[in-house]
This record gives structure tokens, C-alpha cells and sequence, in this order.
């Protein structure tokens, strides 16, 4: 399995996924835990301010997922035309009709170098989120159990089972909490939306009294920040077209996907704002009241996101272990045939980086920040800044002046927003 390939959460009998199921799977791969910050979002930028930053981002993302449909297109009309000639396999291994990974698409680009860049993206940006998914389950544990710190919660409960579900192997085998996860979230979503009618009715009062439509000039790149963290899955566009039996209505179907989520993430960031106001937290989650039944929806959403986590570290520990213990990795050249050494090195590089990651949430101050800083700068480079830098490497030279200009906006504001992230978290407060 290629490092950022997934195994489709619903899967076709037979030829491939179907339409719904590949809608399925792109809604899986695309909604996590930062839906839960949105409201802390749309309090920062404004209510408006917020909305537009969030379609803009699910257009922006969309426009790049195409750019990598594209560039994979051309790749392939290339490689036809070599096997044209000469009736062989190309250089890489592929024929006409072969998958491609994102990191073969930073290889075919810009050689071992774009695809080692690539895959650093990816840690990176993976790392971001499962940090995040600690710091979310450490936060929320705390707040149903007051005398234990959110650091007690990822280093005595979580680093230990994150562990244990470290050395499950099979991705398969994990897929099915990722859907019970969203289920969680989804239910979390329902307890924030009635709650907000709850306030409403016994307010009395219209939704937008006291609200603010646009907070702050400079709160929109924090609410854009956030918007692009919570569009998770980005490098998983290729793995999710390669499963669907008609690639050809897989574009149809990634509309509608980031259509509906964008719709869902603005109601649901409005809503969150208009129920608590200035009061939001950073984790919508909690604001809602100390009772039995939000108590049970923190506790059953934390368990689904802590199984949940072992999904989110399998491209690390895939691009880890193929640099380590591929054929020309650095333990495989010093452990020959399969020893027991190596296979006790592989368990314990998963072990490590786990526990790293671990070492990183505890101390991470605040879920909302820490989001809006991994979506300005690592999730805006590989969703926007190296799309663009393939796609003008690939098809820009026979692409008209109006493209290539599409591309060099999309290439520089990426660049610019991660500039303006890392100046946020730099700049002393």
C-alpha cells in the first residue's frame, strides 16, 4: 500500500465502490473533529466573515482536488503514448490505466526530491491532526472529570491504548471506527444545534442580537485557518477516484460531498456562534450544560476518536516504516532476512512516534489556535500550494494563460497564509 493510500471505508462488491458509496467515503475521509471548532471560529471573524471563509475554503479545496485528477490525466496520456512506443512498461512501473499516490505525483514532478518534500507534507500535516485529536479527547475527558488535567488524560489513558492499537497492522480492521467516530460527531453536532434552540426560545430574542457579522479584519485568516483544517482527507482524492467502479461521475460525486459538508460546516459554525455568543470555547462541545447526556455524548464521541486514532497514524507510521524498512531503508540494510531485530525495531518505531505525539498534545495550549495554525500552514501546502505547483509543472505548459494564472493565485495565497500562520504563532503576544 502505497504511504497516504486509505482502504475505502464502504467498499463495492466486485468492480469497485458506487457513487453513494464513494459520497460515503469522501464525507468520512473530509469530516473530523474540527467541525467542533468552527463555532470558536465564526466567534473570532464574525458570522459572516466566518461563512464566507469556510466556502471559500471548500471551493478552494475542491478546485485543487480537480488540479490532482488532472495532472494524474496527463501522466497517464504520457504514459500511453510511451508505451505506444516502445510496448513496455514505463520507467516507474505503471501502465497507462495505474493508480497514482501523492507522493508519486511530487516523484514524477520534481523527482525523489518532490516526492520526499511530498510525503514531509504529509507527515506534517497528519501529525497536526492526530495532535489535535489527543488535545480534543484530553480537553473533553477533563471537562466530565474536573480533577483530572487534560495532560493526565493523553499520558495515563490514551498513550498506553495508543500503543496497544499501534501494532494493528490492518487498516481494514480499523476503518469501522471511523465511521462510528462521525457518528459521534454528528450526534455531537445535534446536542450544539439543540441547545442553540434552547437558548433561542428562551431568549426570546432574534438570532443575531448582539452578534457580530465581521469581528475583526484580522480574525478571518484564523476562521480560513480553521476552515481548511476541518477539510481533512485531502490526500486521499486519488485513493477515493481509484476505488469508484465509474471514474468518470467521480467528479459529480466530490461536488456534491464538498457541497453538503460546506453547507453543513456553515449552519452548524452560525449556529454554534449565535447560541453562546462571546462565551464559545474553542471546543463547542464544551459549552454545552454538565448533565448525564452531554456527559455520555463527550464520553462515547472520545472513545470513537481515541479508536479512531490508530486510522489517523497509519500514513505516518506507512511513510516512516517504507524510509526505515523499504528495500533500501536504513534498518533493512543492517537487519538482513527479517530478523527478530528488525521486527522488534518496526514495534518500536510505532511505539515512539505515538508516544512523541503524545509528549507534543500535552503541550499544546488550546485546541482552536493549535487548529488554525496546522490549517495555515501545513494543510494550506499540501492542499493548495503543491496542487499548483504539479499542475503547472504537468499540464501548465499546454494550458491556456488564464489557467496558469488560476494556479500562480492559488501557489502564492497558499504561501502567503502559511507565512501568515507561522508569523501568528512566532509573533509575541
Amino acid at each position: 500500500m502505497a504511504p497516504e493510500a486509505k482502504v475505502p471505508l464502504l467498499e463495492g462488491r466486485g468492480r469497485g465502490a458506487t457513487p453513494a458509496q464513494t459520497l460515503g467515503n469522501i464525507v468520512v475521509s473530509i469530516v473530523g473533529t474540527g467541525v467542533l471548532g468552527l463555532p470558536y471560529a465564526f466567534r473570532t471573524a464574525g458570522w459572516l466573515a466566518g461563512a464566507l471563509g469556510v466556502a471559500g475554503a471548500g471551493a478552494a479545496t475542491f478546485y485543487c482536488m480537480l488540479l490532482l485528477l488532472d495532472c494524474r490525466d496527463k501522466l497517464r496520456e504520457q504514459e500511453e503514448t510511451e508505451e505506444d512506443g516502445r510496448v513496455q512498461e514505463t520507467e516507474h512501473g505503471h501502465h497507462g490505466g495505474a493508480n497514482y499516490t501523492y507522493g508519486d505525483l511530487g516523484e514524477r514532478c520534481f523527482g525523489p526530491t518532490g516526492r520526499y518534500f511530498t510525503e514531509a507534507i504529509i507527515i506534517l500535516c497528519q501529525t497536526g491532526g492526530t495532535v489535535a485529536y489527543l488535545v480534543f479527547i484530553g480537553q473533553n475527558i477533563s471537562s466530565v472529570l474536573p480533577a483530572v488535567s487534560p495532560a493526565t488524560v493523553v499520558l495515563a489513558l490514551l498513550l498506553p491504548a495508543q500503543v496497544a492499537l499501534s501494532f494493528v497492522r490492518s487498516l481494514s480492521a480499523l476503518a469501522p471506527f471511523s465511521l462510528l467516530a462521525d457518528a459521534c460527531t454528528v450526534l455531537a453536532v445535534a446536542a450544539v444545534v439543540k441547545e442553540y434552540v434552547r437558548l433561542l426560545v428562551e431568549r426570546g430574542q432574534q438570532p443575531f442580537d448582539g452578534r457580530s457579522a465581521l469581528a475583526g479584519l484580522w480574525g478571518v485568516p484564523f476562521a480560513c485557518g480553521v476552515a481548511v483544517f476541518c477539510f481533512e482527507g485531502f490526500c486521499l482524492t486519488l485513493a477515493l477516484e481509484a476505488s469508484m467502479a465509474d471514474r468518470g461521475r467521480f467528479r459529480s460525486v466530490l461536488l456534491q460531498a464538498i457541497a453538503g459538508v460546506t453547507v453543513v460546516y456553515v449552519g452548524f459554525g452560525v449556529c454554534g456562534y449565535l447560541a453562546y455568543g462571546d462565551a464559545t470555547r474553542d471546543i463547542v462541545t464544551l459549552n454545552l450544560p454538565n448533565n448525564w447526556s452531554t456527559a455520555a455524548v463527550k464520553v462515547v464521541l472520545c472513545v470513537a476518536l481515541a479508536l479512531t486514532f490508530a486510522v489517523m497514524m497509519h500514513p505516518i507510521h506507512e511513510i516512516v516504516e517504507a524510509r526505515l524498512f523499504g528495500p533500501d531503508g536504513w534498518v533493512r540494510k543492517r537487519c538482513r532476512g527479517g530478523s527478530i531485530v528488525e521486527r522488534a525495531a518496526l514495534h518500536l518505531s510505532r511505539v515512539a512516534v505515538v508516544a512523541a505525539l503524545a509528549a507534543i498534545a500535552c503541550f499544546v495550549p488550546a485546541f482552536g489556535e493549535f487548529a488554525a495554525f496546522v490549517g495555515s500552514t501545513v494543510c494550506a501546502l499540501l492542499s493548495f500550494v503543491l496542487p499548483a505547483m504539479f499542475h503547472l509543472r504537468v499540464v501548465g505548459p499546454t494550458a491556456g494563460a488564464w489557467v496558469r494564472a488560476v494556479d500562480y493565485f492559488f501557489l502564492l495565497s497558499g504561501l502567503v497564509f502559511a507565512a501568515h500562520g507561522m508569523y501568528t504563532v512566532l509573533s509575541p503576544q
